[in-house]
């Protein structure tokens, strides 16, 4: 058969097509943790008309290859996708070498996905938007529902826990348009106490207990205006706002729908016990540490060390520090620590943390941001 030239320039046409994304692939290897709820799709070029999958936040997706060297998208993958390779921008998440599949107290990140480990952007943060889904699933009790008001219905107490605690200041370098970074300020509560992510009751899966489809539909993708708003007494209202200024994000609501509803307690109870935890945390040497430690970076020995001293030889094994990446600086943004047992007005923190399993330390070091965009 003959070739004409427009079946020449037609076939290479095609064969372009078929090998430039290949081509321009960079492979790379690690997690991306979503940072919100962006569009997944199965291309770059069809993306306004390709099927896409909303990311699940704080999630940790494997990641593959990046558009192009320095590029703009990352392909990950989407386990139980159709197909499961797919693209997202790169502003959707940050990259870390690698996640733990057990944290402290035997559990994983927010929402039951991997935390991540001890890499540069390694930090499971909250995002203000929502939180990731991780590989198991757990129903919560038969026949209840919750409401969001008041004790999770047929909900068991869970006393296998992860305290989470940001630093809120390195949490507002990357979200700055969030209305709790926009009110930061010198004096606020947080520029110098870490303050509340959440109370996270443990094994991986342990969540949604009794929620209905349609709140935790509204939850997973971020819509935390639509989520009921927990009931809570007007004095424990006013000190979850002081201490976790991601109430002004909703972040109360999602944080009970959650996990609160399988603590089995009231909001009430549930938001006291992680308001007393942290209080106790603020209060320890371990406060004083990053109050004094202000644009200084500091070694996840010598924090551990500081929970050493606080509560005990052993209690810093019991804690894992996530790191963000900000530009060319390294920012301490969260800690994990596992807490086994009942807590009380005045906890016995020392008998909760050393009842929890070891972990890695994680990040190894970084600053301790103040507040202020740098």
């Amino acid at each position: 058969m003959a070739w004409t030239s427009r079946m020449i320039l037609a076939a290479a046409a095609a064969a372009a097509i078929a090998v430039s994304p290949a081509a321009a692939e960079e492979p790379l290897s690690g997690y991306v943790i979503a940072r919100s709820a962006c569009s997944a799709t199965p291309s770059i070029r069809n993306a306004a008309t390709d099927p896409a999958l909303p990311l699940q936040i704080d999630r940790a997706y494997r990641l593959i290859a990046e558009n192009r060297a320095n590029g703009t998208h990352y392909l990950i993958e989407v386990p139980g996708a159709q197909p499961e390779r797919r693209w997202i921008e790169k502003r959707c998440g940050i990259r870390v070498a690698a996640v733990d599949e057990q944290p402290p107290g035997g559990g994983t990140s927010q929402g039951g996905s991997p935390v991540a480990g001890n890499a540069e952007n390694a930090s499971a943060t909250r995002s203000g938007t929502g939180a990731g889904e991780g590989t198991s699933a757990h129903s919560g009790p038969s026949g209840g529902t919750s409401s969001g008001g008041g004790m999770a219905s047929g909900g068991a107490a869970h006393r296998d826990l992860l305290l989470a605690i940001s630093w809120e200041p390195a949490f507002c370098e990357t979200h700055s348009g969030k209305p709790e970074c926009r009110a930061e300020t010198a004096s606020s509560f947080e520029a110098t106490h870490f303050s509340l992510h959440g109370l996270w009751p443990q094994p991986r899966g342990v969540e949604y207990c009794g929620v209905s489809a349609a709140n935790k539909a509204a939850d997973r993708a971020g819509r935390w205006d639509q989520l009921p708003e927990p009931q809570l007494d007007p004095e424990v209202k006013a000190k979850l706002d002081r201490v976790m200024p991601g109430t002004q994000s909703l972040l109360e609501r999602h944080e009970w729908l959650r996990h609160g509803t399988c603590y089995g307690t009231s909001a009430n109870e549930y938001f006291s016990d992680a308001i007393a935890a942290l209080a106790a945390i603020n209060a320890s040497p371990v406060g004083a540490l990053f109050a004094g430690a202000l644009e200084r970076p500091l070694t996840s020995d010598k924090i551990r060390g500081a929970f050493d001293q606080a509560f005990g030889q052993g209690a810093g094994a019991r804690v894992r520090i996530a790191c963000d990446k900000d530009g060319s600086r390294r920012l301490i943004g969260e800690l994990t620590i596992g807490l086994v047992g009942e807590i009380t007005p005045t906890p016995d923190m020392q008998k909760l943390i050393m009842a929890a399993k070891p972990t890695s330390p994680g990040c190894t070091d970084g600053i301790v941001d103040a507040v202020g965009l740098q």
